[in-house]
């Protein structure tokens, strides 16, 4: 993988930031678009313009081909069995609620128990707690070891006959932990109990195959997949789909409609009503494409490298405190500096063009957990080099010299 041929694929990196080179380190909040996907949207709206499955003319057959051949490129991408076990939505937020909602709806009972893990981010707990307030359900989290991970025993303790799915992260947001997914989709379907992922962090950087995961559900955010905002994808093994009710109503997602009855659209329609984000999902299918030209093996080995290389620097640093050492981990690195606020600390990088996020990072149950209001985060992508660690590193030092530390 030739990380600067790479980085010339994004425009972003064209412009200054405060007269510096940009420095992005903030991927696993968003990751940029290479321009591919850019010019996607762009010649879509000028040249191809429709809505899709609706109209017989040539535009609207055109962008409904366009639209569906998206999600053939993602079940291929993810090795789905069939491609309508993909169905789009505005982002993996929604794709978490679609399952809380039409499972909770069918299938959970006063006194039922959700298990999640103290890694989630907050929008694989929010949907559960809507349920937990609505048919007094009850939420159990397995907790994390000392090294910030999630083990399969912590798991397995936490689930009881009352245990009715699992929702996990893949790869977590504040640790790096990545989940051993196989083993607990395994575990929970020994025991008859669904299983569903939050693939946010794990889609981009790890390689997917639904069939060897053997998950039930799995949501994607397509704006850390270097592609557009606004799209989102819930894998969902077909008899899942076939069995929950609709999350949605309105146009698109029906099959006939009276003053008494209205039956619902084949799969996926049933699940996308109204006017999709044609557009960015259009332009995703070129963010498949960009993913698949370098391969996910070299992303997996060249963020592995990124990862070994912060952690060496930032490990050196008596000043630096590390969050977690999980044993599988992926390119997410969460620190604190003694006496600094991690809000401090990211506005003095930003001078000098570096981007990190600080704050709880959507995990306020892990943060509370670890004792710590915030910490701040480097999280990696395509675009990244060892140089870009060697400024950071530099520009921690100017914060430390900012505040008299050592």
């Amino acid at each position: 993988m030739n990380v600067s041929d790479t980085k010339k694929e994004f425009p972003i990196f064209d412009n200054k930031v405060h007269n510096n080179d940009l420095i992005y380190l903030d991927s696993a909040n968003s990751s940029q678009k290479p321009r591919v996907v850019i010019d996607r949207i762009y010649d879509f709206y000028t040249k191809e313009f429709s809505n899709v499955g609706r109209s017989v003319h040539y535009l609207a057959i055109a962008a409904t081909n366009l639209y569906e051949n998206t999600r053939v490129s993602v079940q291929k991408y993810i090795n789905a069995l069939d491609k309508n076990e993909i169905v789009f939505t505005k982002g993996a937020t929604e794709a978490i609620n679609l399952v809380a909602n039409t499972f909770g709806q069918k299938y959970l009972e006063e006194g039922d128990e959700v298990l999640l893990t103290e890694l989630e981010h907050h929008s694989n707990y929010v949907p559960w707690h809507f349920l937990r307030k609505s048919k007094n359900i009850k939420i159990e989290f397995a907790e994390i070891n000392n090294d910030g991970d999630i083990t399969l025993d912590s798991i397995e303790k936490k689930i009881t006959n009352k245990t009715k799915i699992i929702c996990v992260t893949h790869l977590s947001n504040v640790t790096g932990a990545i989940l051993p997914i196989k083993d607990i989709a395994k575990l929970a379907h020994s025991k008859g109990i669904p299983i569903l992922i939050d693939g946010c962090q794990g889609a981009p950087h790890l390689k997917l195959d639904m069939q060897d995961l053997d998950c039930d559900f799995y949501a994607i955010s397509g704006h850390k997949m270097y592609g557009p905002t606004g799209i989102g994808i819930l894998y969902a093994k077909k008899k899942w789909l076939d069995e929950l009710p609709p999350y949605q109503g309105g146009g698109g997602m029906i099959k006939e409609v009276n003053k008494n009855v209205i039956s619902y659209g084949d799969l996926p329609n049933k699940y996308e009503a109204g006017t999709m984000a044609t557009a960015q999902v259009i332009a995703f299918n070129e963010s498949i494409k960009f993913l698949e030209k370098i391969g996910i093996d070299n992303i997996e080995k060249h963020e592995k490298e990124l990862l070994n290389y912060a952690t060496e620097i930032l490990g050196n640093n008596n000043s630096i405190n590390i969050v977690g050492n999980p044993k599988n981990k992926g390119g997410v690195i969460s620190f604190t500096i003694e006496g600094v606020h991690p809000h401090d600390i990211a506005t003095i990088l930003d001078e000098d063009g570096v981007a990190i996020r600080a704050g709880h990072h959507c995990c306020q149950i892990l943060h509370q957990k670890l004792g710590l209001p915030a910490t701040a985060r480097v999280s990696f992508g395509v675009y990244n080099t060892k140089e870009d660690i060697d400024q950071l590193d530099k520009s921690i030092e100017k914060c430390k010299n900012i505040f008299n530390l050592k």
